[in-house]
């Protein structure tokens, strides 16, 4: 029996220069959440950092921290990581914290990140102080448990690696 052609060998995508410009785009069960320019900082073909103000015109108040215009939102996401973690400064450049969604690995086509939102989220406090898991109320009424439990299973594993490393090494050790 003759051998069958072996696969054409794929090159994997070239990092977006740093500099450039990008297009983030969340989604949330299958439908675009936000898209938000963004201007790529870092890619090496696994983890792509880019940076962006906060997207929205008004204050988003979270009881525990508060988003608002002028906000700036430095965002890591990997290309087999399920997890984007986002440092988050005031226009002055102090530290508020980091935003952490669990997500499935960002997406790369062109110029565009393409994060599918998974509702787990965690919050950390600049000073690692508060470390708090966010919407898992979401999490379980989303249903992905039952369409896909392999993906709700890395879902939650990635949520509870994400709170070791706040409350272990801290968030920054990530990057």
């Amino acid at each position: 029996m003759p051998t069958p052609p072996a696969p054409p060998h794929t090159q994997p995508p070239a990092p977006l220069p740093a500099g450039s410009p990008a297009v983030v785009r969340l989604l949330k069960a299958g439908r675009e959440k936000v898209r938000y320019d963004a201007t790529v900082r870092f890619d090496d073909g696994v983890r792509v950092t880019v940076t962006a103000p906060w997207s929205l015109p008004a204050v988003r108040d979270f009881g525990f921290v508060r988003f608002a215009p002028g906000d700036v939102f430095t965002e890591h996401y990997w290309r087999d990581r399920w997890y984007a973690v986002k440092e988050v400064r005031d226009p002055a450049g102090a530290l508020k914290g980091w935003y952490c969604d669990v997500t499935r690995p960002v997406a790369v086509e062109g110029g565009t990140l393409l994060s599918e939102d998974l509702d787990l989220d965690l919050w950390v406090s600049a000073d690692g102080a508060d470390v708090l898991r966010l919407d898992e109320d979401e999490f379980a009424a989303s249903g992905l448990a039952a369409k896909d439990p392999a993906a709700a299973d890395r879902a939650v594993r990635a949520l509870d690696e994400l709170e070791r490393v706040a409350r272990t090494d801290g968030l920054p050790s990530l990057l």
